[in-house]
């Protein structure tokens, strides 16, 4: 008789906006007349940049003819893209990374999953908290994290760095050794951002442990502040412990079109094995490859139309989220986040609980945002809203939290 993978069962209820889903669904089915604004999932709403159509259409025509019509794409990936991402995302700020070292994907969840297919079973993980949910989830899945205990929220064997205004929401290094620590700068969900001085020391931590730093930097296209690194190569010997998760979706828009890549250095060396031979065989044997026609609309994120466009978008959002921060300030809410990324992280006023305050915003404002405690056992009390909207329905949100 065939078994099934047991470590499904551990995880616990739905996937944090599979049941944000339901409730809203719900909601809108009993109240048909409410008009419903949504700051919740990081989903983006202004259309792609008129560049990258273009060569999504050029592309598809390109298809339909025999002398430029494409198959299945290589292993990593068209090299003009990966020449792109190489010559704008770190040789554009002092980083040499080769092209055999960035493996295109369909998006870093995607990857921040399937990452752990080249680890052991047995290594211990270390997670900011609040977290990403895939990142456990995930680990979950793979039977890393041990037995869930319902009274504090924690898996046994999970490091827990927990992130809080008394640190800026940026993690401690653990007192207990790990052996991969999951690090996402510009955080979500917090918004927080780290220094280079302060990953630096994370860097240097993970060479003397013999630890690897899976570093998830979807938001780095909207870091303001000068002093905060776009990528952890920035730091010294980072080539020698970390992996970098990057992602089209959000500075981009492509949460429609899927698009990723992931950057393994050839450096990265464990008991001799190179981890970029390991994550090569992994991603040809059980990838086929983003669409050409995505990957072409990839390589258009990166001409001088693309990069004015694209920054154009960035630069809609974060209005919004210096609106959404401002205005909660304004209305005598504890808010982080907003300046360095998307996401605003404010403290449920009144002791509620993060699910508590979720369904008063939806029953009261109609708005939707994401529960704290979502993201772990240090999120409760806190939640999420996002910059994403329109500006239209950014303000009348705002207008209808003030109004609570």
């Amino acid at each position: 008789m065939f078994k099934i993978n047991q470590n499904y069962l551990k995880l616990q209820g739905s996937y944090l906006f599979s049941t944000i889903g339901k409730k809203v669904r719900t909601y809108k089915e009993e109240n048909p007349d409410k008009n419903v604004i949504s700051l919740g999932i990081g989903d983006v709403t202004l259309p792609l940049a008129p560049s990258i159509i273009s060569a999504l259409h050029r592309a598809t025509d390109e298809m339909a003819a025999k002398e430029t019509f494409k198959g299945y794409s290589p292993d990593l990936g068209y090299e003009f893209l990966r020449s792109a991402i190489a010559k704008h995302d770190y040789e554009a700020r002092g980083v040499q990374i080769a092209i055999d070292e960035i493996f295109i994907s369909d998006g870093a969840k995607s990857d921040s999953g399937n990452i752990g297919d080249i680890f052991a079973e047995d290594n211990k993980i270390a997670v900011c908290d609040p977290v990403y949910p895939v990142y456990v989830d995930t680990n979950v899945m793979a039977g890393r994290t041990g037995e869930f205990d319902s009274t504090t929220g924690k898996w046994s064997n999970v490091i827990y760095m927990p992130c809080s205004k008394d640190n800026n929401f940026v993690p401690m290094l653990p007192k207990e050794t790990p052996d991969i620590i999951y690090l996402c700068f510009p955080n979500n969900p917090t918004g927080s951002a780290i220094t280079k001085n302060e990953l630096q020391k994370w860097v240097d931590y993970a060479n003397e442990k013999g630890a690897v730093i899976i570093y998830d930097a979807a938001y780095e296209a909207y870091i303001s502040e000068d002093d905060c690194p776009h990528t952890i190569y920035e730091c010294d010997g980072a080539k020698k412990c970390a992996i970098e998760l990057r992602s089209f979706s959000k500075n981009a828009g492509f949460t429609g079109t899927r698009l990723g890549f992931t950057v393994v250095p050839k450096e990265l060396i464990s008991d001799g094995v190179p981890l970029n031979n390991l994550w090569a065989r992994r991603h040809g044997t059980k990838f086929n490859g983003a669409p050409y026609i995505i990957q072409a609309a990839g390589a258009a994120v990166y001409s001088p139309e693309g990069i004015a466009q694209t920054r154009e978008q960035i630069d809609y959002y974060m209005n919004n989220a210096r609106v959404i921060r401002d205005g909660l300030l304004e209305a005598g809410y504890q808010v982080s986040g907003g300046v360095n990324a998307p996401y605003i992280w404010l403290q449920t006023p009144n002791g509620m609980t993060s699910w508590e305050f979720f369904d008063h915003l939806l029953q009261n404002a109609s708005v939707v945002g994401t529960p704290g405690s979502g993201f772990g056992p240090s999120g409760e009390g806190y939640f999420r809203l996002t910059a994403f909207g329109t500006y239209e329905n950014t303000l009348e949100a705002l207008r209808r939290i003030k109004n609570l």
